[in-house]
């Protein structure tokens, strides 16, 4: 064979072992037009405040819901009924809730496509359905709420659409949560109804304003975004915690290792974006609704914009001394939302088409130049990747591929670098790393 004609053939061989062609499909399906829709739809409903009319037709949050639910059976018909789609509800009382204005339904809409192999196992993708005013309270003046949040809802329904046409291993669950801007109170309650049912979570992608460009800082920016994830889960246990300060893993959570999955996926896959991991749960002193998740010991992060406006977020439609105030629909930029919707979408496609995570990493290598690394067997892999990296370092660096379940990385001092392993399937796709979580003696 003719050198050129061989070194052409290794690098096709390289790189197909690296990427599935499917993902670029997904990537080339997501519609910036179908976005713009589904925001127009939305912000037409008036307001979408939680504790809006729910009787109406046309106007509340009762007629938003009703929409979105109506979106996701014609998507389910549409597949073969490869959706299961349905009302999750929790009860909110004023008396409880200093933020309630009146008794109240919060009412989730849940679309769940069961996985093929491990239908227990979930991925899910939100956006919030409620919309406000500058009064959280006021749930009569008009809060169309287009980019906070019609862009997240939308950019769920959309994956919806595109995804529809695949099958996984593992479950995806498209969401869309109320109550979000008077407490987290919808993903309180689905986080909560998950937990009951024993159901295992690999992570919840939440969207939150994924459709503005134009910062209040004067940065117009339509190619970054941020991924919010929490150092570690909130309820760690004590000897979790011990174990942490004498071996390291102040940012090596489940929540972080989410954030560098999507990271590194988005980088494969779509290197003109520029996904900016933030060590913090949410923006400084603000949350979001992947947070219920974390503090029941789900793996979550929030995916959203690089650079907020603040006059067209919480604010009553107006003007004042020449700004125009208002979260208008004019305001969304919907290949932006396109962009950050697809990341979702193939990350989503990523994660349900990879095995599990290995359950126990254990690692050894005090006082020896070599790292001995060790963990359980994983169904369906069909190897696994030890990663490792600089402890300065927010990615993982450094990998190296093997088929067994324990190896040693010779000439390599463990006290320098953070370690992990990730288990691979056959279609090349990867679970997310699990940083060591039982010491070797």
């Amino acid at each position: 064979m003719h050198k050129i004609t061989l070194f052409l053939l290794l690098v096709s061989v390289t790189i197909s072992a690296q990427t599935d062609a499917k993902i670029y499909d997904i990537i080339n399906a997501v519609s910036a037009d179908r976005i713009k829709a589904d925001v127009k739809t939305l912000t037409e409903f008036g307001t979408r405040n939680t504790f809006s009319d729910t009787i109406s037709d046309t106007r509340g949050i009762g007629a938003a819901r009703r929409w979105i639910k109506n979106e996701f059976t014609t998507i389910s018909n549409a597949c073969n009924t490869c959706f299961d789609v349905f009302y999750q509800k929790d009860f909110v009382s004023k008396k409880d809730n200093k933020r309630v204005p009146h008794d109240a339904w919060v009412v989730n809409v849940v679309a769940i496509q069961k996985g093929t192999k491990y239908p227990n196992r979930f991925i899910i993708m939100s956006g919030d359905i409620d919309s406000r005013a500058s009064d959280t309270m006021d749930f009569t003046t008009d809060a169309p709420g287009a980019n906070d949040n019609a862009s997240g809802m939308a950019g769920t329904i959309e994956a919806a659409r595109v995804l529809s046409k695949y099958k996984f291993e593992s479950s995806i669950i498209y969401i869309g949560l109320s109550g979000e801007e008077q407490g987290l109170f919808g993903g309180a309650g689905f986080a909560k109804y998950a937990k009951e049912k024993g159901w295992d979570i690999i992570g919840i992608l939440n969207n939150d304003m994924i459709g503005n460009i134009t910062g209040v800082d004067g940065v117009i920016d339509n190619r970054s975004f941020r991924i919010f994830s929490e150092p570690v889960p909130a309820n760690e246990t004590d000897n979790e915690r011990k174990m942490r300060r004498f071996y390291g893993g102040e940012v090596d959570g489940i929540s972080r290792q989410l954030a560098r999955y999507i990271h590194k996926t988005t980088k494969t896959y779509m290197p003109e974006m520029n996904p900016m991991m933030i060590y913090r749960l949410d923006r400084f002193g603000r949350g979001g609704h992947h947070r219920p998740f974390n503090d029941l010991g789900f793996a979550g992060i929030r995916i959203m914009e690089a650079h907020e406006n603040y006059t067209q977020q919480h604010q009553d439609i107006r003007t004042e001394n020449g700004i125009d105030y208002g979260d208008t629909f004019e305001h969304v930029n919907f290949e932006y939302a396109k962009k950050l919707t697809t990341v979702n979408a193939i990350n989503l496609a990523s994660l349900a088409w990879a095995p599990e995570a290995p359950k126990e990493v254990a690692i050894g290598g005090i006082v020896e130049a070599s790292v001995k690394l060790k963990w359980t067997k994983v169904e369906g892999a069909k190897g696994y990747k030890i990663y490792w990296r600089d402890t300065t370092s927010p990615t993982w660096d450094n990998s190296r591929y093997i088929e067994t379940t324990e190896f040693t990385l010779e000439g390599i001092v463990i006290d320098n670098f953070f370690f992990g392993v990730a288990a691979i399937g056959e279609n090349g796709h990867e679970s997310a790393v699990v940083f060591p979580n039982k010491i070797m003696r």
